[in-house]
């Protein structure tokens, strides 16, 4: 079995598809689960693939997960070419070995020997993958999902494949991430020569204390389930490079804030819409929203999950909400219970990224007892 899960996971990582490419890594997936009995369905937005594949009728565990990867970096660095993974010393190297071809393959060779050991299990099995996760995530999850709503389709358990695993594979897993909102802001002053600064207003002295103000704003306290909501400023710029006598017209702020369930978006925005106003800027901002929080502080799903990491590692995983987003957000308005399990993440998105091959068996063996435990 664990060559089955190895020899899919470098067929997978050999594909270079950097996000929004696919590059038919969708397609060999498509092929193995047609192979047992799933309807496929492919849906391409734009340049992202989506694949929606489902077998049964009921009650719906899905799976999800991505094909994308991030670029590799710098070649030379690595040990091995990004993609053409190479087992070294029981690690599987390769770009995507850990983030997440590694997972999709554990779920696709969980879920065929699943099914021929339980061809007439009772409800639905059902995978959605996109290739646009590690990008905008503009075409991928979040239009599929919509345009399963307007089906009136019913995803009653998420379980999303990202690495979630810290140490020992299974010790962690997310329950719910935060939600996400960031903005870039231009706040303009008057240019001018830089030896006559009464004849000039320089931005970047006028946000000096705005700035401030942003920066120990306090926007919750957090909870049970998540982090105080946090500010951090993520670009700051302004003026030209190697101009020194001049005073600029504007600076350029962009900025981001990871919230949890005690503050709205909306609420956000009206809070740093007033310290704009206390300063009387002149100014321009745009906002881009990633996600709203969710929780899963309970249900079945997570029992299933906890159980079966119980049961495989002999430990029982700690329930986490921090990291970055992940598309198990777009489920939350379907109202289910989204649980996210995955590899160590210690080397994704990094040179040398790779993943024990012990740990993809473990994972297999894990999805497995989850379908078990959900569907006999």
């Amino acid at each position: 079995m664990l060559n089955d899960i190895i020899l899919l996971s470098k067929q997978l990582i050999k594909i270079p598809s950097i996000s929004p490419l696919d590059l038919n890594c969708q397609k060999i997936i498509s092929k193995r689960l047609k192979k047992i009995g799933f309807i496929i369905e492919n849906i391409k937005i734009n340049q992202t693939n989506n694949l929606w594949a489902y077998k049964g009728i009921g009650k719906t565990l899905t799976f999800v997960g991505h094909t994308d990867v991030v670029p590799p970096g710098d070649f030379l660095k690595w040990k091995i070419n990004p993609f053409k993974p190479k087992i070294i010393k029981d690690f599987l190297f390769g770009r995507g070995s850990s983030d997440m071809k590694g997972s999709l393959a554990a779920m696709i060779i969980a879920t065929e020997n699943f099914v021929k050991k339980n061809p007439f299990h009772k409800g639905r099995i059902s995978f959605l993958l996109t290739s646009d996760e590690e990008s905008l995530a503009l075409d991928g999850t979040k239009k599929v999902i919509n345009i399963l709503k307007k089906r009136n389709e019913k995803i009653e358990y998420c379980l999303v494949g990202e690495p979630t695993s810290n140490i020992f594979l299974g010790d962690i897993i997310k329950n719910g991430r935060r939600g996400s909102i960031s903005a870039t802001l231009k706040i303009y002053g008057i240019q001018g020569h830089i030896a006559y600064p009464k004849l000039a207003e320089n931005p970047i002295h006028k946000s000096v204390n705005f700035l401030k103000d942003l920066i120990n704003l306090k926007l919750d306290s957090g909870n049970d389930y998540f982090e105080p909501s946090n500010f951090q400023i993520f670009n700051l710029f302004s003026g030209k490079k190697n101009i020194t006598n001049m005073i600029p017209n504007s600076i350029n702020i962009g900025f981001n804030i990871r919230y949890n369930t005690e503050i709205t978006k909306e609420e956000i925005i009206f809070k740093i819409k007033n310290i704009l106003m206390k300063y009387n800027f002149k100014y321009k901002i745009n906002w881009i929203f990633s996600g709203d929080p969710f929780i899963t502080n309970s249900g079945f799903l997570l029992k299933v999950v906890k159980n079966s990491i119980n049961k495989i590692q002999h430990f029982k995983p700690m329930l986490s909400t921090s990291g970055g987003t992940s598309d198990g957000r777009f489920f939350s308005d379907m109202k289910s219970e989204i649980v996210e399990l995955g590899l160590v993440n210690k080397t994704i998105h990094k040179i040398n990224e790779c993943v024990k091959v012990k740990d993809l068996y473990i994972l297999y063996k894990i999805y497995k007892d989850i379908l078990k435990n959900i569907f006999i």
